[in-house]
């Protein structure tokens, strides 16, 4: 079936015939792949098979060494489709494998349709496709259903190619971002196991040049007070557009604050209607730490340094506990030190609770803090992580904005 008036919102140039549109089972073969018995599947073998715990993860590969007909494997440049689970195509670009039940090989019936361009419309269906689905356990999409899928794509084979080679760069660009993302946060997870001394020991595996004290090594109760009360306001009595106190909850320091908490720059919520005379003996100061007391997992304990403030008034909230260094501390060292592994793995014997665990101002009393006495040593650590943060979030927002350029080419370029 055709229409005469299938266009896209944008267009390369010089393309203006009307869109033509097919279901997907006119232009499409969906090939199914094989159901394995456990016994059949090998530690070792000469295929891999491909699963659904493997498509687009790292999970454990199986092998089989059994021979085929040629449609149950999948080679490189293959278009697969995952259709239990996760849904999405993949172009397969790795050795031959053997694909399993839950994925479908895509067999083009004609010439006229272009690989890249029709991996890059099943990426937009995905949406679609959700609300099509079926089962409880395993949701999934039936083949039946995908064979009757309207298909839209212009009838010119090169205005097709063009499309699916534009968003191939992007996709490329998007995987090359990730990887320097990935890469960034591998690095930063070595210094912090190396740049911190270990257990039982007085001096970190890496140190900046010129530094060679033993580091110092004291009890937190000896290091740090609790100076200010935290309130105990739900998230109903915060808002993010006015007030005069802001308030920091420890949900935001488990999953959306970063180490350094700057109040310029970081979203907090303002105390609906809180008064400043009400908290001014509990606001906080640059340098503070404040933990999250409370978690559902192991990050209970993470911490925030307070940074940024001027004449800014931020109190801690909900679930959370403020120490402050009863001596002066270089900026950002307390930070990165107090959230590093070295330190964290004291707070997990001293955790409490099931479902839920906690740590207590007095658990957090017995732990051992360790630092260079040179204030000029702790500063360089800090910057070094700060900065390596800041390079962190600035490829951040790059691949957002590329992701999020992405969506708005595939909602513009299709019809």
């Amino acid at each position: 079936m055709t229409t005469n008036h299938l266009a896209p919102v944008i267009r390369f140039k010089d393309f203006t015939d009307a869109w033509e549109q097919r279901k997907l089972g006119e232009v499409i073969n969906f090939l199914n792949g094989r159901a394995y018995k456990q016994k059949e599947l090998l530690d070792t073998g000469k295929y891999r098979v491909l699963r659904v715990g493997n498509f687009n993860t790292n999970d454990r590969w199986y092998y089989s060494d059994l021979e085929l007909d040629n449609n149950k494997y999948a080679d490189k440049g293959d278009l697969l489709y995952l259709w239990a689970t996760n849904f999405g195509p993949e172009i397969w670009n790795e050795e031959r494998v053997i694909y399993h039940y839950h994925i479908w090989k895509l067999q083009f019936l004609s010439n006229e349709i272009d690989k890249l361009y029709l991996y890059t419309w099943l990426l937009t269906d995905k949406e679609r496709i959700k609300l099509t689905t079926n089962g409880t356990t395993m949701v999934h999409v039936t083949k039946g259903g995908m064979e009757q899928r309207v298909f839209q794509y212009p009838k010119s084979i090169d205005e097709q190619t063009k499309i699916g080679s534009f968003f191939k760069q992007l996709d490329d660009t998007i995987a090359l971002h990730q990887r320097e993302l990935d890469l960034l946060k591998e690095q930063k997870k070595g210094f912090l196991q190396k740049m911190f001394p270990k257990k039982d020991e007085v001096v970190p595996e890496i140190r900046f040049k010129g530094f060679t004290d033993a580091w110092e090594q004291r009890k937190f109760s000896d290091c740090f007070n609790f100076p200010v009360s935290t309130n105990s306001l739900s998230r109903a009595l915060l808002n993010y557009d006015e007030g005069d106190v802001k308030s920091v909850h420890y949900g935001d320091i488990l999953i959306k604050y970063s180490t350094i908490l700057n109040i310029k720059i970081d979203e907090i919520p303002y105390i609906t209607d809180g008064k400043l005379e009400k908290y001014n003996s509990n606001l906080l100061k640059n340098g503070d730490l404040i933990f999250a007391d409370a978690a559902e997992d192991e990050t209970v304990g993470k911490a925030v340094e307070v940074s940024g403030i001027t004449d800014e008034n931020l109190v801690a909230g909900l679930h959370t506990i403020v120490a402050r260094s009863k001596e002066k501390k270089a900026e950002f060292f307390l930070g990165y030190y107090i959230n590093s592994d070295v330190y964290h793995r004291q707070l997990l014997r001293l955790m409490q609770g099931s479902k839920v665990s906690s740590i207590s101002k007095g658990n957090l009393q017995k732990t051992i803090v360790s630092f260079p006495k040179n204030m000029e040593e702790q500063s360089q650590i800090g910057n070094f992580f700060k900065q390596l943060d800041d390079t962190i979030a600035l490829h951040q927002c790059e691949l957002e904005k590329l992701q999020e350029m992405k969506k708005a080419f595939l909602q513009k370029m299709f019809v």
